[in-house]
């Protein structure tokens, strides 16, 4: 099941090369909520792991973003003491605003690559 927040990226952690076939990147978002009159701040820590390492750079840094994320759990037993630990993963983050201006949609190409626009229709052939 994918989940969604927003937020502001607050802190980007370089590349961790786990192991020789592993690797993450952690970031944090700073997500503003009102309730009445009070306002909650929340500091949410996520993972990308692997080629998703490279979804996110520094220039994400004090930007709004969309996450998609799924959450991972699992249990890990040592000593006899049971622990569990819960990952919020990324795969997905598209920025909101990028320093006042509306991003591209993603789906949409640059305006650059439209096909000009036709004005005279008689002279299409059907």
């Amino acid at each position: 099941m994918a989940f969604e927040l927003s937020g502001k990226i607050i802190d980007i952690s370089p590349i961790n090369q786990i192991s020789d076939k592993f690797r993450k990147r952690e970031f944090v978002i700073e997500r503003k909520e009102t309730g009445g009159s009070a306002l909650f701040v929340d500091y949410i820590k996520f993972q990308l792991v692997q080629d998703k390492c490279d979804l996110i750079n520094e220039s994400f840094m004090n930007e709004e973003v969309r996450i998609l994320f799924n959450i991972k759990a699992n249990r890990w037993e040592r000593d006899g003491k049971v622990n569990y630990f819960t990952n919020l993963d990324a795969w997905k983050i598209d920025r909101i605003s990028s320093q006042g201006r509306d991003p591209e949609p993603e789906d949409q190409p640059p305006m650059e690559d439209l096909p000009p626009e036709i004005e005279d229709l008689s002279d299409l052939p059907f």
